[in-house]
């Protein structure tokens, strides 16, 4: 760990991933991605999320805490938008074409639950109270040029949160993934199926969430396997 966070960084990861990832912030390619990093900052560029949030999924969702996993695949690259979570953005923030689908298809699948009569807020965006739960709401790649999509793809992280779902995979038993797109689907292509619930569907995007991503239950049937598990439920409407 201490060879990719340097004196003085605001890179910090909570303690039990530090130890489940150990091995992997010994790796060279971590050590080429460290490099990447700071060339970027030291060329002025401006980096989302900023240092300080870049391991929030982690920070917010011990690995001994987490209960489900959402994966995404890069940060927002908008101003005051992205900050460590996939698909969350920072409150205050509009909330962005693919979270107004994921919230449209909470209050449809969770329609008439006590508590729910009003649906989600959406004015609000910031999904750390999912996190708090035991959502590890996973990027595939955790930072990104300003105004840049996909900029920091194949620096490394890819291979930092591949040893991510395998380390939950191998070492919890009774998760839930959530796979949304065919991204998300091939990244969680590791998981073994006999020890965890994969719930899969079409991306969330306007382009593709009437292909089966609304309509597909996944939050209900998600809080179903936790309780048939003995596993407390996620309250998805707790956002901020």
């Amino acid at each position: 760990m201490e060879k990719l966070l340097q004196p003085n960084s605001r890179l910090r990861i909570e303690a039990s991933w530090q130890v489940a990832l150990k091995g992997e912030f010994e790796q060279p390619y971590m050590q080429q991605l460290s490099k990447f990093l700071r060339k970027e900052k030291r060329a002025g560029k401006e980096v989302y999320p900023s240092g300080e949030r870049i391991f929030s999924a982690f920070n917010l969702t011990p690995i001994e805490q987490v209960k489900v996993v959402v994966i995404g695949q890069d940060p927002y690259h908008g101003p005051g938008q992205a900050h460590g979570l996939c698909f969350s953005v920072l409150p205050g923030t509009r909330l962005p074409p693919s979270l107004l689908n994921i919230y449209q298809e909470i209050n449809q699948d969770l329609a008439g639950l006590p508590g729910t009569d009003q649906g989600l807020d959406k004015s609000r965006g910031c999904l750390t109270g999912w996190a708090k739960q035991g959502v590890l709401l996973l990027n595939s790649v955790l930072t990104v040029e300003k105004a840049r999509a996909g900029s920091h793809q194949g620096k490394g992280w890819e291979t930092f949160t591949d040893a991510v779902v395998k380390q939950l995979s191998q070492s919890r038993k009774g998760l839930v993934f959530l796979l949304w797109g065919s991204y998300a689907k091939k990244k969680g292509a590791v998981v073994d199926r006999n020890q965890h619930c994969v719930l899969t569907a079409p991306h969330p995007s306007p382009l593709s969430a009437h292909r089966g991503f609304l309509g597909c239950k996944h939050f209900s049937k998600a809080n179903d396997y936790l309780r048939g598990h003995g596993v407390s439920p996620i309250d998805w409407f707790a956002v901020e």
